[in-house]
Formats: structure tokens, sequence, C-alpha cells
């Protein structure tokens, strides 16, 4: 899969569900004046943006091993201390932080459990390590009407709907891995309104993400059918889509 993509692209893939799902998981995290946060797979920047929001920009870190959205928040956030980097390994000291979250990026860990350790470690003790991953098993990502019809032409449907972490109470079970305490799990809702079939539609023909080169690898005829039983399914717009996320916070 891929996130070597221009932060823009990836903003019209996946902005318009995480920017207001970024909100909710700030809120999650309860951040409060003189405390220091880390964005942990940061994208673009819709996370660090909520937190910026709320604790300003001297106050919040970002990392993420793409080098175009680190560059892409680091322009949209300047002050922010935007590092390339994995979760497995960050590049700060223990204790550093008082408050850490990754937002819909833990099932893109090479070893989940590792990254979410790892945030841990460099949170002080007691403060909070929140993450979020769409119900990717329930199928309920804001891509499932793509994946509905992926199942039209290919029963078994696609590799992306069983990522790690995205089952009801395995986040949790990673959290708990990771050695985190008192940890809570929510639902997050996020409802999107889309003007047309073609907005919501062109960006999942930038190649982005898992379900981008799913598509890209079809021959002509097959992406064609995808788009038509999608374009049968939602409608010429506009309309509403909904997604839903698992949230999961724990104290380091």
């Amino acid at each position: 899969m891929t996130f070597e993509v221009a932060g823009e692209a990836y903003d019209r893939f996946m902005g318009r569900y995480s920017r207001p799902l970024a909100a909710d998981l700030a809120a999650l995290l309860a951040p409060s004046t003189g405390q220091r946060a880390i964005d942990v797979g940061c994208g673009p920047g819709a996370l660090t943006g909520a937190l910026v929001e709320r604790l300003g920009v001297d106050a919040v870190a970002a990392v993420d091993p793409s080098a175009p959205f680190v560059e892409a928040c680091g322009a949209r956030f300047p002050g922010v201390d935007v590092r390339q980097g994995t979760a497995d390994s960050l590049p700060f000291d223990d204790d550093t932080f008082d408050l850490a979250a990754a937002g819909l990026v833990v099932h893109f860990m090479p070893d989940p459990v590792a990254g979410l350790t790892e945030m841990a470690r460099v949170t002080r003790a007691g403060g909070w390590v929140a993450a979020t991953v769409w119900d990717l098993a329930g199928s309920r990502a804001p891509m499932w009407p793509v994946w509905e019809a992926f199942g039209v032409i290919r029963p078994g449907g696609l590799a992306e709907e069983r990522l790690p972490a995205g089952t009801d109470g395995e986040l949790r079970r990673m959290f708990e891995a990771a050695g985190l305490r008192d940890v809570e799990a929510a639902e997050m809702p996020v409802t999107v309104t889309h003007g047309t079939f073609e907005e919501w539609w062109t960006p999942y023909l930038k190649g982005v993400g898992p379900i981008g080169e799913e598509l890209a690898a079809l021959d002509t005829s097959d992406r064609q059918r995808v788009e038509d039983l999608c374009r049968d399914r939602l409608g010429a717009g506009p309309f509403d889509l909904t997604a839903v996320a698992y949230a999961v916070r724990g104290r380091a």
C-alpha cells in the first residue's frame, strides 16, 4: 500500500471523514492548558490541527513515515514539531508528552502493539494514549460502498476489510497488551454530505491507500463495473454517508 502521495490527494480521499473524527478524538484526550501532545501517524495533519486548536502549536508534535505527509503537515502548522518516523521507534525521549494519539493509523502499523507501547513510553505516567480505527470488519468504514461493489465482482472481498484492530474489542485488547491501564472504548460515528457522486468517487481513483491500489489494479471494464455499482447504490447526489470508528483510550 502507499501513502507516498500529496497531502491534498489524501485530504480529498479521507480528510473529509478524518477531520471531524479527529475533533472527536482530540476531545477524548481531554487536553488542558499546559499539556503537550503528540500525533502519531499524522498524515497531512487532521488530528494535528485539532490538537493545535486546543493546545497551541508549541505544545504539539507530529510523526509520520511519509515524507509528503510530513511536508504537508509542517506547512499547514508552522511551529509544530513535525518529524519523519515510525510508530514503533518514535524520535522522542521517555515521558516527553502528556497525551498521545493515533488517528486511523494503528491498523497500518507493522506491529500495532509495539507502536502503542512506544506511544506509552513517550507519555508521562497517567497520561492518556488514544487511537481510532474504522469498523473495518463491520463494513462501516467510509469505503464500504466500494467494498460492497468489489464483493460483487470479486467474491471474498478485500484484504483491507481484514486489517488488524478493525473488529469490536480488538483495538481494546491491543491497548491492554501494550500495558495501558484504565482502558475505555467507544464508537464514534461520522456523517459526511457529498454533493455529487463524482465528488465522492473521483478521490478513489488517485491511488491512495489499499483501496486506491486495488482499484488501480483492475482492468478498465472491472473498474467501470465497480463505479456503476456504487452509482446505483448511492445515486447521483447529494447523499449522506455515515462511517463508524472504534475509539479507545488508556493511561500510560
